[in-house]
């Protein structure tokens, strides 16, 4: 493997890059500012497996000869300035399962030769592409994660048969100059929690097949030549929580069941001809000439009447059984797909039953347990939460934290391996969250001397606070800057904060999390759950909605802290003297004061050396200093006064930097600036 990534590396790639081991697996070029063009070389690396060089100033075409590189799994080479066309050859990469080309100014036609990859997730949206979509591109039985051939300049009818895609998540090929109707095998896609089609020239109306799609969460069919009634089946659709329609020519009535009862969750603007609703649409009242039913409609009325009888009979003989049912699969059908679930008995083997010497947490919504469980024929260490079910609002945690998890991948956030939602060996109803085990415990424990290794207190130093509260940073960069809705975490704090065994963060508990603007039953007192006290926001004591702003002041004392060793519930403080005020004071005078002292403690030969040591003290208290000033500036009251993360983001990298080359300049070993002491 060779990682190059984020750094401020210039100029071109060498041709002589072809000439590196051809053992190399993966190369790793991503997030610099490497220019020219991709040497034709790069194909003699035929056992490479990954490739990454993402968010560069690549330019020139995409080489043929990558086609020769038959074992690449993964090509990523989007946000760069690459033109041409999209090389045929590259069907022949027999193993590609995940092709990202966006960002580019990629021209010529889709190759319908992509077809022959074992492709899991396709993006070559914002690109100039043209021509029409291959019907071979939906013929792909192995897309899961995604196809995204957004923002081009693709015209022509969609393909017709889209039954190869049951596996699909997301499709988005919104913005282009696509025309005709919505293909009705739309509804094979049962895995399809997102479809993007606005900004084409689509007509006809909704098929009813999209009905079929009970996974649905967001939908945007807007910008389009869309026409006839609003379907009913879209308000019976219990995950969908997005839906853009906007800008078509749809009339009549406006459902009332489902989505439609939420007016900031639709979006119906443009659409004269519309009526009726809910009272907060502010839309016309629906005058008896909105009814007016064509031919084809009373034909569907009458035939839907002769089978009334029917479906109350099957409904009625059904009934109990769904009762029976319905609360072991609680607003769950996400999970069929995107995880394979483990049973009940799996993780109480994993767990030796979920014994006290295996429980290595406990939470607000349940215990945390450590397991072993075989996984891809091995073993694999993991950690399993348990949810208690009585508590109130438990269900809905754990619905969260699936919902959550299934849209999210970052190497700063806790991964989910599996999930159960089944019956325990003693009838009861029994969910579990099943997680890769991260051996460092989380960051509460390190904080407040209560992690122990060979029977020895361990602490973190400057250097390993510092990268850890950038890592958390890095995950709230992404969570805020999700698409297509950002998701807030709503319970950031020291021990909802992980470390692997390198001592990387990894966000975990997203049992609070929400998307921006997800609707929720105003009715139930879940919804008012919205982090811990000392960490949530004073504006969600106000009952204020949750924001990305409210997130941004959990991280900012955090930060607090993670640097001053106190807790913002230590019982020094109350509502007029809070750990913000309290640092806030000691800056204007001496930041020593406030610091936790074990940040301050010298290795024994840098103790011994006075000026280095004396020196070295005072670089650590300058750097503190300035990340007390962060924390500060992200927990201010109100909030569109506070920083924003990336900003944060980016003051803290700096001062990991100044702090790193002035310990090197007084001589402080590299080994002393180690994660943790």
């Amino acid at each position: 493997m060779l990682d190059i990534s984020d750094n401020n590396f210039q100029g071109a790639l060498p041709h002589s890059i072809g000439n590196l081991s051809k053992h190399l697996l993966v190369l790793d070029v991503n997030h610099n500012k490497i220019t020219g063009t991709i040497p034709e070389g790069i194909g003699n690396l035929v056992n490479l497996e990954t490739l990454y060089m993402k968010e560069n100033f690549l330019e020139g075409s995409i080489p043929s000869s990558f086609s020769k590189m038959s074992k690449l799994n993964h090509l990523s080479l989007q946000n760069n300035k690459l033109s041409g066309s999209i090389p045929l050859s590259l069907g022949n990469l027999t193993n590609l399962a995940v092709l990202t080309l966006q960002d580019n100014a990629l021209g010529g036609v889709i190759p319908s030769t992509l077809s022959s990859c074992p492709l899991r997730q396709l993006n070559l949206s914002y690109n100039n592409l043209t021509g029409s979509i291959p019907e071979e591109l939906f013929l792909i039985p192995t897309l899961s994660d995604s196809m995204r051939i957004s923002h081009n300049l693709l015209s022509g009818r969609l393909p017709s048969d889209w039954s190869n895609l049951q596996n699909l998540a997301a499709l988005d090929f919104s913005d282009n100059r696509l025309y005709g109707e919505i293909p009705s095998s739309i509804g094979e896609l049962k895995s399809l929690e997102y479809i993007n089609a606005s900004g084409n020239i689509l007509q006809g109306e909704i098929p009813s097949s999209l009905g079929k799609l009970k996974g649905l969460l967001v939908v945007d069919l807007s910008h389009n030549n869309l026409s006839g009634t609003i379907p009913e089946f879209l308000g019976t659709l219990r995950g969908l929580y997005a839906l853009n329609i906007s800008f078509n020519r749809f009339e009549g009535p406006v459902p009332q069941d489902g989505i439609f009862l939420n007016a900031t969750a639709i979006s119906l603007i443009g659409d004269d001809g519309l009526c009726g609703g809910i009272p907060q649409l502010k839309l016309p009242p629906c005058s008896k000439s909105n009814f007016r039913k064509s031919s084809k409609l009373v034909i569907i009325v009458s035939t839907g009447s002769a089978i009334v009888f029917i479906t109350i009979l099957v409904a009625l003989f059904t009934f109990y059984y769904r009762r029976r049912f319905t609360k072991a699969n609680l607003q769950t059908p996400f999970m069929n797909k995107q995880y394979m679930r483990v049973s009940h008995g799996e993780l109480v083997r994993a767990t030796n039953d979920f014994t006290s010497e295996n429980l290595i947490g406990a939470g607000s919504f349940g215990s945390v347990y450590k397991g072993i469980m075989r996984r891809n024929n091995q073993q694999e260490v993991i950690a399993v939460k348990v949810l208690n079910l009585t508590r109130h609002g438990a269900s809905q945690s754990f619905i969260a934290e699936c919902e959550t998890l299934r849209c999210v991948r970052h190497r700063n956030l806790v991964k989910l391996l599996t999930v159960c939602s089944s019956i325990d060996h003693q009838g009861h109803e029994f969910k579990a969250l099943v997680y890769e085990f991260l051996p460092n415990g989380n960051l509460d424990q390190w904080l407040h001397n209560n992690f122990l290794e060979d029977g020895i207190h361990k602490t973190l130093d400057i250097s390993a606070r510092l990268q850890i509260a950038i890592d958390v940073a890095y995950s709230l960069e992404y969570l805020h800057q999700h698409k297509p809705l950002p998701i807030i975490h709503c319970d950031l704090k020291p021990s909802n904060v992980l470390l692997d065994g390198d001592l990387v963060a990894h966000v975990s508990d997203f049992g609070l999390a929400r998307f921006l603007h997800q609707d929720l039953d105003q009715s139930n007192s879940w919804v008012s759950m919205r982090g811990t006290i000392g960490y949530a926001a004073p504006e969600y004591g106000l009952g204020n909605e949750v924001s990305i702003q409210g997130d941004v002041y959990s991280y900012g004392i955090l930060l607090l802290e993670m640097f001053t060793g106190k807790r913002p519930t230590d019982s020094e403080f109350g509502e007029a003297f809070d750990l913000r005020k309290y640092v806030q004071m000691a800056l204007a005078e001496s930041a020593a004061n406030v610091i936790d002292k074990n940040l301050l403690k010298q290795a024994p030969d840098i103790e011994a050396r006075s000026t280095t040591s004396h020196q070295t003290r005072e670089i650590k208290i300058a750097c503190i200093a300035s990340i007390m000033q962060v924390g500060i500036s992200c927990s201010e009251d109100t909030p569109m006064d506070r920083a924003q993360i990336g900003d944060a983001l980016k003051e803290l990298e700096t001062i990991r930097d100044k702090l790193h080359k002035e310990l090197l300049l007084e001589g402080v070993p590299t080994e002393a600036l180690d994660r943790s002491h």
